[in-house]
């Protein structure tokens, strides 16, 4: 991971299928988790969107393994109450054809009490974690003009959201030098 952070390839803009990326992302947990439900939904599912698919791929990879590892991590604590099962939705929407949002909840064991640095290299909760994981992911949705945000989900677990402005990645692939927006909120949950 460490190699993959430092050396990340410049992106390759292309037009490609959003939903065909996300629903992959998600597929690939599926069936190795198959005592965790995972469902997708998409208003855009014929949408084509300005993207690096192989990186854009691999964060919403690492997002959903996330959800899994938080869902894991609920379902070993010492509760004596019977536990719900896992679950991991994945949400495709787009706001006016002008921006596209992603949305991954899990019913996992929540956010850290550090959650404003989540995303730092080397910031892990995680016995065997290297803290680069949201470290990409957040690297990869900032080359692609995005904004990600955290947010705790009612009930327990986690919400992720990704912004892409759809206007900010055309450009990109026409070489128009658009700069893309930086940046990251957190929320608390209030």
């Amino acid at each position: 991971e460490f190699s993959s952070f430092a050396r990340m390839p410049k992106p390759v803009f292309r037009a490609e299928s959003i939903a065909d990326i996300a629903r992959h992302s998600l597929f690939l947990h599926e069936v190795a988790h198959p005592e965790i439900q995972f469902t997708f939904e998409s208003d855009v599912q014929d949408m084509e969107i300005i993207c690096d698919r192989r990186q854009l791929a691999q964060a919403l990879t690492n997002i959903v393994k996330n959800a899994v590892e938080a869902i894991d991590a609920r379902l070993v604590g010492d509760s004596d109450e019977p536990l719900s099962p896992g679950h991991v939705e994945m949400t495709l929407s787009a706001a006016q054809g002008t921006r596209l949002a992603i949305i991954v909840s899990d019913n996992g064991v929540g956010l850290p009490a550090e959650r404003q640095r989540i995303i730092e290299p080397y910031m892990t909760t995680r016995a065997k974690g290297t803290g680069l994981g949201l470290a990409i992911v957040h690297k990869i949705v900032e080359e692609h003009g995005g904004i990600m945000t955290f947010h705790d989900a009612p009930g327990g677990g986690t919400i992720v959201s990704i912004a892409l402005d759809l206007g900010v990645l055309a450009g990109l692939e026409e070489g128009a030098g658009t700069e893309p927006a930086k940046g990251i909120v957190t929320a608390n949950g209030a």
